[in-house]
């Protein structure tokens, strides 16, 4: 039960909705996951798509994505995508170097795509 979880939480964007034509356009920045704690969610949306998507997640201890590594969600691998579709995955923490993105490969665009996480602040 997320009792008071949900009002403690932040979201934040990954990648904005777009019409990705290819996976630079998929790819989110590099966002600082330092802040938080514990479980932190991340969901993808997926709306009409020409082709296929894969999606990844990564994790860096920089901004600039120094150290870049996939990293591998609780929940196993992203499913594979089809049309109108979301999914949810999580990632620990503190078993990232501190910094993730998402990666939405594109075997063929066009794909309406967008990506967010969610997580708990630390107490200070």
């Amino acid at each position: 039960m997320l009792s008071h979880q949900g009002q403690a939480c932040i979201a934040s964007k990954l990648l904005d909705p777009v019409s990705a034509a290819n996976t630079a356009a998929a790819t989110s920045a590099w966002v600082d996951a330092r802040p938080y704690e514990g479980d932190i969610l991340i969901t993808v949306q997926t709306g009409a798509l020409t082709g296929s998507i894969a999606w990844t997640v990564e994790h860096a201890s920089d901004g600039a994505g120094t150290g870049a590594a996939a990293i591998t969600p609780n929940e196993g691998a992203f499913s594979a995508v089809t049309a109108n579709t979301v999914q949810k995955r999580t990632v620990n923490g503190s078993a990232i170097q501190g910094w993730i993105r998402v990666i939405g490969t594109i075997v063929t665009g066009p794909v309406w795509v967008s990506a967010k996480f969610i997580a708990h602040p630390k107490y200070t």
